[in-house]
């Protein structure tokens, strides 16, 4: 089943092994995506859809010094390079559009103020060109700001399809602005968009439905990652998790997405088997951030019913032929960590093809 077709949207897939969208800080000072990336993609194109990385809609949400953005001509110049390399070798590629809110430092986003549902902090230090810095209190969105932060994601979402992906990917997990409105913890607005699960949910919810008013819900999946607490977030009363995330999936499940993706340590347990039949679509599941996926376990993922699909990180790093050695049960090339956010072609398009 992991080896069989899979109709995703209006796309066929030639199988259900989906490229996990993995931060890799290639693309330059100005988040411009140049041959390199484009090569790195196209080697991965017999995966049945590769979701790129994080893209940010606007400059104040960018996270990452290096990482692409999908704003400017120069961005979505480069990155019609990649989908054309992936498509010229018969590949499907979504864009992930990604706003970083509070997971930011203004000497990263050029000096751009950092914004987040609440004015609240993350612990710890993040990397800038200036080294590591502490994580600055973001400022509080207003209510009457939050249609031009829902405009820069659409915005940046019609120039993925400008740029030649088949679709996008809307990044609501891993603790970036719109999981940042989903967890009580960095979101204590007193407002419509805070308190309940409802209201935490809006946001959320309206960027979603923003984006399939532009571009079609066949074209449009959503990542999320109950109960994963990272960058800040915690998750952690079950009660309140799975309200949070019913209120989400039950409102978005009409709109017949083309796909919702989840990040879960337990893909087989009950919140989010609970949340696939409440979606009713086609589901993908990653069974853990930093948390290697093996091929017995995707294969019995989907050979059991659990998925559609299984998204792959590491394994997909280190191997561009993946399919393949999976399917036919082929050695692995093993990941370097030491390369994953480096400079060049090293850990990035040198890892080998099998040969024989």
């Amino acid at each position: 089943m992991l080896f069989s077709p899979l109709t995703l949207g209006e796309l066929e897939l030639p199988n259900r092994l989906v490229m996990a969208p993995l931060t890799r800080l290639r693309s330059g000072a100005e988040g411009i995506p140049s041959s390199l990336v484009a090569e790195h993609y196209g080697q991965r194109a017999s995966l049945g859809l590769i979701v790129s990385e994080g893209t940010y809609p606007t400059p104040a949400g960018q996270s990452y010094v290096g990482q692409p953005g999908l704003v400017t001509d120069e961005q979505i110049a480069g990155w019609k390079k990649v989908t054309d390399a992936v498509h010229a070798e018969g590949g499907r590629i979504f864009a992930q559009v990604m706003h970083g809110g509070r997971v930011s430092h203004p000497d990263i986003t050029g000096g751009h103020e950092i914004v987040a549902p609440s004015a609240i902090a993350i612990d710890g230090e993040v990397r800038t060109p200036n080294g590591k810095k502490p994580y600055p209190v973001p400022r509080e969105l207003s209510a009457d700001e939050l249609p031009a932060v829902i405009q820069d994601i659409v915005t940046a979402s019609r120039n993925a399809i400008e740029a030649g992906f088949d679709g996008v990917e809307l990044h609501s997990a891993n603790g970036y602005l719109l999981h940042e409105f989903l967890a009580p913890n960095s979101n204590v607005r007193t407002d419509s968009y805070g308190g309940s699960p409802e209201n935490r949910a809006r946001f959320v919810i309206e960027t979603v439905n923003a984006v399939v008013e532009a571009l079609g819900a066949n074209r449009v999946g959503i990542r999320i990652s109950p109960e994963h607490s990272v960058q800040g977030i915690a998750e952690t009363n079950p009660a309140d998790v799975r309200s949070t995330y019913e209120v989400l999936v039950d409102t978005i499940a009409s709109l017949n997405l083309a796909y919702l993706s989840i990040l879960h340590h337990d893909p087989k347990g009950e919140l989010v088997q609970g949340l696939r039949e409440r979606f009713n679509g086609t589901f993908l599941v990653n069974t853990g951030f930093g948390v290697v996926t093996t091929r017995d376990e995707a294969v019995a993922l989907v050979a059991e019913g659990l998925a559609d699909a299984v998204v792959v990180g590491r394994a997909a790093i280190a191997n561009p032929d993946l399919a393949r050695r999976w399917r036919e049960s082929l050695p692995l090339n093993e990941p370097d960590p030491s390369t994953f956010y480096a400079d060049g072609a090293e850990g990035y398009t040198d890892y080998p093809f099998y040969t024989n």
